[in-house]
């Protein structure tokens, strides 16, 4: 989810370059354009070649031992890209309100110094891309025997067309004063630091406050992407703090976009917009309708039962609330209910429905923290289960004393034939959800026979797989690929760092001393990573913590399951509660509301959902109850 920056000051401000500019500009569009294809292409290659390995696997039972290989090599050329293209399209996880609430000249003056700081940092990734690269050539893979170099030129190749795109971007908002200006800001900032190494050496481990609190909350308070926050602050640490090389930022990256478990990540986003173009969704919604419809506050409860089956596999929020709401909400508006209250329940809906599987942030605490992901699978539905009840109480108190809504029961026919209708579509939630539960295939192969389920079923079924659509789609899957696997990588640096520093042995220190044992840290657990929400957003927070906190709550034995359910909630607390939770926003721009509106009544809702979620902090058997 992002927020992104506006870009006013583009038509008030002379372009930086006259000569060229449109060249450029030209350029920029050309290799964005040809990104977003090749990496669409690539898609779906890699939903071809891992159903051909399913296929042999399960079928023919005589596996194909290559094709893993080389869909991990597509995928990391899909992952940059990708992130390419989501630079392009403002996709990255940002937060751009406080830029947008400065005044026009000086919102043109911070955009300016960020896109510098933002092109600078794109050349000397690129050049770290480089030179990961070259040193990569002498290795080869094991199974196809190909130069490693040729997966690792993705990071070259993507960090190269996101350097143009800042380029081009500053050549729209800039003048060539205020580029100066910036640039020369941004020289005197680096000798200072370079000035100031020995005093920052000399403090210990208090220079990680600097490095990874003020300057990635400076940078994202600029409207600066988070995972370029991140790599700007692990590059200035590592040089100016350590003797350790840079390229372990180009390392870290790499092990994210050739880890064959967030391979299942792109075909979990696939699988989510399918559902949605290929009319599946519509068809489970519009039953639900015409079984509750007529009941007091009875859309109400199709939109919570909505989010609960469909959320979790699109792999954001903001695509399962864009999936619901356009179906739900114009007839609950047209039946005269609240639009502030329309939203605030799309949006804390969203925040219960985190750990539905197959949740793509249960996928990325299971990679970062070692716990077994079908075991996070088996442990996400109950606690959803608990959220739902929660706000449905509420709901319930909220609508017992309204007048029944002014439309009729659906008749037995209508019901029977919305069943019909929905038959082919209700299955895939629970085959998905039952398939990687029960471990009869792994995450992505399951993704994958979603993929084909889902493209079978548009086209075959519903007759409804408008190529326009599906293409739009596809470039989306892979902008948001890319932004959640840039942001994976580019933390794993500074998870290393911290790591590296000590500062992982320190917290464990702290939060072993704090009195009250467990208790204390579950609730001190829930406010940190509900903070973390509304300031990094979910996947970045993941990477980082993960690695340090998950060790914390073993050594307070509390099962891995139970401690990642009560993190995964925590953090969609700060992600969908205002004032800076982006969910929040999305929910009101997705229902078309004015935040204002739906600010008094998403505290109710919020308040009876962090309730849920320290109920299940303190009931363990919610998340492990069911494990085997």
């Amino acid at each position: 989810m992002s927020k992104s920056i506006s870009m006013s000051t583009e038509t008030v401000h002379s372009p930086m370059l006259h000569t060229g500019e449109r060249l450029l500009v030209q350029v920029e569009q050309l290799l964005g354009s040809w990104a977003g294809a090749i990496a669409s292409v690539i898609l779906i290659m890699e939903s071809v070649i891992l159903g051909v390995g399913v296929f042999s696997r399960y079928v023919l039972h005589r596996p194909i031992f290559w094709t893993d290989e080389f869909a991990l090599i597509l995928f990391a050329w899909l992952s940059m890209l990708g992130a390419a293209v989501a630079l392009r399209r403002g996709a990255h996880m940002r937060l751009g309100f406080i830029v947008e609430k400065l005044r026009p000249a000086t919102q043109a003056r911070v955009s300016t110094f960020a896109w510098t700081l933002l092109l600078g940092l794109m050349v000397a990734l690129l050049y770290a891309a480089v030179n990961f690269t070259v040193h990569s050539w002498t290795e080869l893979t094991p199974a196809l025997q190909w130069h490693l170099s040729v997966r690792t030129a993705s990071m070259v190749v993507g960090f190269a067309l996101m350097a143009v795109t800042a380029a081009t971007k500053l050549t729209r908002i800039a003048t060539l004063r205020s580029f100066f200006v910036s640039f020369a800001l941004l020289i005197a900032i680096g000798a200072a630091l370079y000035y100031l190494q020995g005093s920052l050496q000399d403090i210990g481990n208090y220079n990680l406050i600097f490095f990874f609190v003020v300057l990635v909350l400076g940078c994202i308070g600029m409207g600066v992407e988070i995972a370029f926050a991140f790599a700007l602050a692990a590059m200035a640490y590592l040089s100016l703090m350590t003797n350790a090389p840079t390229s372990i930022i180009m390392n870290r990256l790499d092990a994210a976009i050739s880890d064959i478990t967030l391979l299942s990540i792109p075909m979990f986003i696939l699988v989510g917009v399918l559902l949605d173009v290929t009319g599946l969704a519509k068809a489970i919604i519009n039953l639900m309708v015409a079984l509750l419809g007529h009941t007091r506050g009875g859309l109400h409860y199709v939109l919570l039962g909505g989010m609960y089956l469909v959320s979790g596999i699109s792999g954001s929020k903001s695509a399962d609330m864009a999936a619901i709401a356009p179906i739900i909400l114009p007839e609950m508006k047209r039946r005269g209910e609240k639009e502030g209250e329309l939203v605030a329940l799309l949006s804390v809906s969203g925040a219960m429905a985190e750990t539905i599987p197959p949740s793509i942030i249960l996928i990325a605490v299971g990679v970062a923290s070692g716990v077994s992901i079908s075991s996070l699978f088996v442990g996400g539905f109950v606690p959803a289960i608990v959220g739902l009840l929660a706000l449905a109480a509420v709901v319930f108190v909220r609508t017992r004393g309204r007048t029944a809504p002014d439309c009729r029961k659906a008749t037995g026919a209508e019901i029977r034939k919305a069943m019909f209708i929905a038959l082919p579509a209700i299955p895939l939630p629970f085959l998905i959800r039952a398939a990687v539960v029960e471990g009869v295939a792994t995450a992505t192969e399951v993704a994958t026979i979603g993929v084909l389920y889902s493209v079978i079923c548009g086209i075959f079924v519903y007759r409804q797989f408008p190529l326009k659509r599906v293409c739009d789609s596809l470039i989306a899957t892979v902008s948001l690929t890319g932004a959640i696997l840039l942001v994976t990588g580019l933390a794993g640096s500074v998870a290393w760092s911290l790591t590296q520093s000590g500062f992982s042995d320190d917290l464990s220190t702290m939060m072993q001393g704090l009195p009250g044992g467990a208790t204390v840290f579950l609730l001190v657990s829930i406010a940190f990573f509900a903070i973390l929400g509304s300031v990094l957003e979910g996947f970045p927070a993941i990477v980082l913590f993960s690695p340090l906190m998950f060790p914390i709550a073993t050594s307070y034995s509390i099962h891995g399951v139970h401690y990642a359910i009560v993190v995964v909630l925590s953090l969609s607390i700060g992600l969908f509660a205002p004032p800076f939770g982006v969910g929040f926003y999305s929910a009101c721009a997705i229902g078309g509301v004015e935040p204002q509106k739906a600010m008094k009544d998403i505290f109710l809702y919020m308040a009876v959902f962090v309730c849920a979620v320290v109920l299940i902090a303190f009931v363990p058997w919610f998340s492990i109850g069911f494990l085997h």
